[in-house]
């Protein structure tokens, strides 16, 4: 449960003092600013003023405006350091379902399905009738429920009336979707006109096989996640993303109602279909335990986030040393296996096959005269000619062994 921001858009190319463009002074309390803003954004705000491409951008300045003073964290940026600040933190931004047309309303949905987080804004017909007092309000008795559908970027209000009794106690109401709608819970005040002005906006998220909102009126500090936030920092800083996953944690501006009727409403937020519906009303007397056990999980959950962010410098400081060590190890590790190769070498050259290599490739013959072959062996590899005569020597002892002439007529004829 929340006050998120009703409108938004990126920065104007020439910006003003915020404070100036929502007509408030530097003091100004968060529901002033509200108020203020409220009345400007229906003032200049598209839908009204089709053919009025001024009021376009005075409305863009409008919300841009009311983005940073709205956050207290950007609002704070601001005040000491100017745009320069909300320049560094990065601002997100809000769509006006009604105003985007078919074309980038499938895109915004197709970006929505692949996880990119899509704030989108109520449509300014609902605001306008609201505050003019116009809508239809059904009852919605404490200790009910009641489901329905409401079509898309329309809602759906209820009136939930409550006694002292369970105002002391607390009062809880509660949205889900078995059909995983996208919904906003909305909260609106009683305005002096007689109308009724936004307060408290809870975007629905997905939890388990239900869509589901709730705002908590329990007498105790009360918070509200916001994922968007959550998937922000994932974009930004994937291995940073657990350190902000309680970064979202905001606080909600209502605590408690005071008796009397309160009006709550169901918008739809699908991109295309109705949204399909089951809001009730509980009071938190019946629910005593699980109310303490709500805010102890929380005041854990912030103790937890303090943690986180103390812990997140000693990780950093560990990681940048484990870097440190890994890229030590690589480089100790190349030099211990450039040494070691060296020695290997070394150790190879005390050889005699390498020399008879060497010798086989400069020639048979050294220049220094000298031979590498064993002693006594010479003889068989010199004077080649000797070897053919004395071969010759037995070619023709063979010869003249074949020659002989054996007949006996030959000697008669001598």
């Amino acid at each position: 449960m929340g006050s998120n921001k009703m409108e938004g858009s990126s920065a104007p190319t020439i910006r003003r003092d915020p404070y100036e463009v929502l007509c408030v002074s530097r003091d100004s309390s968060d529901q002033e600013i509200k108020t203020a803003y409220r009345k400007l954004a229906l003032k200049y705000h598209p839908d009204k003023n089709v053919s009025n491409p001024e009021a376009a951008e005075l409305f863009k300045e409008v919300a841009y405006s009311y983005s940073i003073l709205s956050d207290p964290e950007k609002r704070r940026h601001y005040d000491n350091a100017g745009f320069e600040a909300i320049d560094a933190e990065g601002m997100d931004m809000e769509i006006d379902l009604s105003n985007l047309g078919t074309v980038n309303t499938m895109f915004a949905a197709l970006f929505s399905k692949l996880g990119v987080p899509i704030k989108t804004t109520i449509s300014a017909n609902v605001l306008e009738e609201a505050l003019n007092g116009t809508v239809t309000v059904r009852p919605l008795p404490i200790g009910t429920s009641v489901s329905g559908k409401v079509e898309k970027q329309c809602a759906h209000f209820f009136g939930v009336t409550i006694n002292d009794q369970q105002a002391e106690a607390g009062i809880v109401v509660r949205v889900t979707s078995t059909a995983q709608s996208k919904f906003k819970l909305l909260y609106f005040e009683q305005d002096t006109n007689g109308g009724y002005g936004l307060a408290l906006q809870e975007d629905s998220e997905k939890t388990g096989k239900v869509t589901s909102a709730g705002m908590y009126f329990l007498h105790f500090q009360v918070y509200r996640m916001d994922s968007t936030l959550n998937a922000i920092a994932i974009a930004k800083d994937p291995e940073s993303a657990f350190f902000k996953r309680l970064e979202g944690l905001q606080p909600c501006e209502v605590s408690e109602l005071k008796a009397g009727t309160h009006i709550f409403a169901v918008y739809g937020d699908n991109f295309f279909k109705t949204a399909t519906y089951t809001i009730e009303a509980l009071c938190a007397k019946s629910y005593e335990d699980n109310s303490q056990k709500l805010k102890d999980i929380e005041a854990q959950i912030l103790s937890k986030r303090k943690e986180l962010r103390e812990f997140e410098i000693e990780y950093r400081k560990a990681l940048a040393r484990f870097q440190e060590a890994t890229n030590r190890y690589s480089q100790e590790k190349q030099s211990v296996d450039e040494l070691l190769k060296q020695r290997d070498a070394i150790h190879s050259s005390f050889t005699v096959t390498k020399t008879l290599c060497t010798s086989s490739v400069s020639g048979n013959n050294l220049s220094n005269g000298s031979s590498s072959k064993v002693p006594g062996e010479d003889s068989k590899g010199e004077s080649p000619a000797e070897d053919g005569s004395s071969d010759g020597k037995d070619k023709s002892a063979k010869k003249k062994w074949f020659n002989l002439n054996l007949k006996g007529s030959d000697k008669k004829a001598v």
